[in-house]
């Protein structure tokens, strides 16, 4: 009880540093979003063209030559795809955080872990922003309107705190060893592999199906397209397990990041 309590006081803490730093955090995110599409001449336009661009390639590959018979293979695949484009852009934005703010830190006290949950947070308004692309979608493939709909942020929640969580850890790691930026590129691209994002579960061998439910990106996506695509609420297993890994995760990046803070400014 005494352990939960202190874990529950530090949390209270870290919500009130956060609160009390929110302007700076809302600037941080506006400037990610300014480099992000500086001299763009679409801008934000691009959140929207890009999901959409890329599912009319992959629909074409996927559903024509290697024949997928997936039913509204489209929507299929522009769930799974901007839920994971997310997750992997933000986590790799996340990584440089500490590094590349590294002179900021110098100068003025601001709580170390900001840095990577606003490059977080900025990836989550393009993600807003790409689902004008999922309705387009639905529109055009005449995807029904159901009530289970309007629990579509759920899935968006439980990545986007799995991605603060591993964001913090990433940062970490990039701090103290710089070849984590080369290495997690491979590891990101073996794991969209290993996500049933553009081919179904049923073409992965009966025994190796359970492994699927241990990658907490397809409980994030099956729970999204449930909802989208099939208008059905997830199933109970699928929101504790999505839940977990969630929260899982941002405990346990809060925890590796508070332990190694102290010592970056001697790495940066």
């Amino acid at each position: 009880m005494a352990g939960m309590e202190c874990d529950m006081s530090e949390l209270n803490t870290q919500l009130a540093k956060l609160k009390k730093y929110r302007t700076l955090l809302m600037r941080l995110v506006q400037r990610d979003l300014k480099v992000k599409y500086r001299r763009s001449v679409l801008g934000y336009l691009w959140s929207l063209l890009n999901p959409l661009l890329m599912m009319v390639v992959l629909s074409i590959v996927f559903s024509t030559l290697f024949r997928y018979d997936i039913p509204n293979y489209p929507i299929y695949l522009i769930t799974g795809q901007i839920i994971f484009t997310f997750f992997s852009e933000s986590t790799t934005m996340a990584m440089g955080a500490i590094t590349g703010n590294a002179s900021l830190m110098k100068k003025v006290y601001v709580p170390k872990y900001i840095f990577p949950v606003s490059r977080v947070l900025s990836s989550f308004v393009t993600l807003l922003f790409s689902l004008a692309a999922v309705v387009i979608v639905m529109i055009f493939t005449r995807v029904p309107i159901t009530p289970a709909l309007l629990l579509f942020p759920l899935p968006l929640l439980y990545v986007l705190l799995f991605s603060m969580g591993m964001g913090m850890i990433l940062s970490v790691c990039a701090v103290y060893f710089r070849d984590t930026n080369h290495l997690y590129g491979v590891c990101t691209t073996a794991w969209m592999y290993l996500t049933p994002i553009f081919y179904p579960v049923s073409v992965i061998p009966d025994q190796f199906r359970p492994l699927v439910q241990l990658n907490p990106l397809y409980l994030f996506i099956d729970c999204f397209r449930q909802l989208v695509l099939y208008g059905q609420l997830p199933t109970l297993l699928n929101t504790l397990q999505s839940l977990a890994w969630s929260l899982g995760m941002l405990g346990f990046g809060l925890w590796v990041f508070k332990r190694k803070q102290a010592n970056f400014i001697l790495f940066i």
